[in-house]
């Protein structure tokens, strides 16, 4: 015999302890026979006798008393294994990596510092702007944390949904398309569209229900940022798809407005902070996405926060 195995440590642990193989038997809740066969098994691995009967009795050898703290020693470290240090997060010093939009990153991201900051802590934080073509391999990227835009998380990945909305049309606030009593979609594909190239799926679901009643849209402008869309839609007749929540905070901001979109069946647009299962059991991550997590559900800019 050249290997023990853990279960085989444990019986020798309470063999040790109980000096008897029927007690031994109860505790571990096998047959006589079964701690038998173990304790030969073991007594041929260390080449010792360990248990040595004497009378209704039985005795520990040298080496069985020698070995009987040690071995308490090595078991307690494996249970320990399986146990996370507590978290202190004063004492951490650690960077993580937040994927988002420059929308999040912009009216939503300080809140999330400033949060942060009301503790004591050394935890820094790297933005990145989110593509959403590095859902499928998220464990092998260097990010922590993702906030995006998804119907189902994926498997592998677990999340904190932040709220849900729909999508609505923005535009400036005095385009010609106001002064229409009933908005048609010949009438808005007369006009250009922005359309935002990073984040979550926001508008393609546009386009397939145009190519479903044989119509397109001319895109105009394509560009990863919402501040960059704002600032066009604002000075042109161009006109963006977007979550509800951010057409309504944009006219807060911009000189905007926005209309419901004149189709059937839109779509609903749910949020969510998105983590790989890599990281579920990371106590600090797990304190700081919470602290994400909470701020952004409690942002005015957040889907949940939508008037």
């Amino acid at each position: 015999m050249e290997r023990l195995n853990l279960n085989l440590l444990r019986a020798l642990a309470v063999l040790l302890e109980q000096r008897n193989v029927t007690s031994a038997a109860k505790i571990l809740h096998l047959t006589q026979s079964a701690i038998s066969r173990q304790l030969a098994q073991l007594r041929e691995y260390f080449g010792d006798q360990l248990l040595v009967r004497e009378g209704n009795d039985y005795l520990l050898t040298a080496m069985a008393q020698q070995l009987k703290p040690r071995l308490q020693d090595l078991l307690n470290q494996i249970d320990n294994l399986r146990q996370q240090e507590a978290f202190d997060p004063s004492l951490c010093q650690r960077r993580f990596t937040f994927a988002c939009t420059d929308y999040v990153a912009n009216f939503i991201f300080p809140d999330i510092l400033s949060s942060l900051h009301q503790q004591p802590n050394q935890i820094d934080l790297t933005f990145k702007t989110w593509q959403s073509d590095w859902l499928d391999s998220l464990g092998s990227k260097p990010i922590d944390f993702v906030a995006t835009m998804i119907n189902q998380v994926p498997d592998n990945l677990y999340g904190i949904h932040l709220g849900r909305d729909e999508p609505a049309l923005l535009l400036r606030k005095d385009h010609p398309l106001l002064q229409k009593s009933d908005l048609s979609l010949e009438q808005l594909l007369a006009y250009p569209f922005v359309s935002i190239t990073i984040g979550g799926d926001k508008d393609s679901f546009f386009d397939i229900e145009l190519s479903r009643l044989h119509k397109q849209r001319r895109i105009a402008f394509e560009v990863p940022f919402y501040t960059s869309a704002f600032k066009v839609i604002a000075s042109t007749d161009m006109l963006l798809v977007a979550p509800k929540h951010i057409a309504l905070r944009a006219g807060e901001i911009y000189d905007l407005t926005h209309l419901s979109l004149p189709m059937d069946n839109i779509p609903e647009h749910n949020y969510y902070v998105l983590w790989h299962s890599i990281h579920q059991h990371d106590s600090a991550h797990r304190w700081l996405r919470e602290i994400i997590a909470d701020q952004m559900c409690r942002s005015i800019y957040s889907p949940r926060g939508m008037t």
